[in-house]
């Protein structure tokens, strides 16, 4: 099966992995080298270097237009498969390969259709993820479903541990997909269920409001890690939290109020306090949340949850 395969970051690189060892892939779509790091340095993709590495030409564009178009057409491809793009697919380059295009899409379709599935299962509370492979139509992520995974969501998983996961498990299950196809023996059927949206997680999404519940907070906390990170602002600054959890065990504290219970950092909510434990100040290098404690000032071994004294910012 002659495939063209369209993919930005890492958690597209198992399934063209496994796709490139078992069909002839005659290029990858990528979108443009981005700059990264505090230099700013031009960098190619994950999948782009991926590519390089075994060898198949990409095409870099972070819009599929008819320029894209043409250079599919010429290559006469049986299939297209899209992994985490970060663009859509519409006609009539939707059309261009003979069997059109399978998606793989990191959610249980209907359910969180759009850029940000897993993260937005994690923030709203289920219990369970998965992977779905679909036809791609032009409405949003609405094909006619060939295959699905699910799995539960560990207690204390964060979307990258999660996305990492299911782009190993759903690599295989995009292949199998293929595969039918090839043989003719794939069927799909249309989604079922309650259509509900993942928009893109923004910065204002990471952004922490300790008047909320523990388990709402530490539910952001693991949708929003890695990226684009949860952060609360102390003092004027952003304080990046790399690891946290909910500290059921000990008495309550206002929210917001940031107290040393014998070298554990506990940060007041709505119910339970949170308790710190990986923090990454502005400025600084990540660190323990008990070291960060240690370089506050040292008058405030409790901080009251007043317009004075209280060190978190509002949202």
């Amino acid at each position: 099966m002659k495939l063209v395969f369209a993919g930005t970051p890492a958690v597209a690189l198992p399934t063209l992995d496994i796709l490139a060892a078992r069909h002839e892939i005659v290029s990858v779509i990528t979108r443009e080298d981005a700059p990264l790091g505090r230099k700013r340095v031009l960098t190619p993709s994950p999948v782009a270097s991926r590519a390089s590495e075994l060898g198949i030409p990409t095409i870099r564009a972070n819009k599929l237009d008819d320029n894209v178009t043409k250079q599919v057409s010429d290559l006469q491809p049986d299939l297209g498969v899209i992994v985490a793009y970060g663009g859509l697919v519409r006609s009539p380059l939707l059309e261009t390969p003979r069997f059109g295009w399978i998606n793989l899409h990191f959610s249980l379709l209907p359910r969180w259709r759009g850029a940000a599935p897993v993260q937005w299962s994690i923030m709203s509370g289920d219990s369970e993820a998965g992977a779905s492979v679909f036809q791609l139509v032009a409405a949003l992520d609405a094909g006619p479903e060939f295959a699905r995974l699910s799995r539960p969501i560990g207690a204390h998983e964060t979307s990258g541990q999660l996305l990492e996961a299911l782009s190993h498990e759903g690599a295989a299950l995009a292949a199998k997909v293929v595969d039918d196809l090839e043989a003719g023996t794939a069927r799909s059927e249309p989604q079922q269920g309650e259509v509900t949206l993942a928009p893109k997680i923004t910065l204002d999404h990471a952004r922490i409001d300790w008047s909320e519940a523990a388990d709402v907070v530490f539910r952001r906390i693991r949708a929003t890690t890695p990226e684009p990170g949860a952060f609360a602002v102390v003092d004027g600054l952003r304080l990046k939290i790399l690891r946290a959890a909910p500290a059921y065990d000990t008495a309550s504290l206002s929210p917001g109020s940031l107290e040393n219970d014998g070298g554990r950092i506990l940060i007041g909510t709505a119910t339970t306090p949170i308790e710190l434990l990986q923090v990454h100040p502005a400025g600084k290098k990540p660190m323990p949340a008990a070291d960060w404690w240690r370089g506050l000032a040292p008058a405030q071994p409790h901080v009251a949850d007043t317009p004075t004294t209280n060190r978190f910012d509002t949202p």
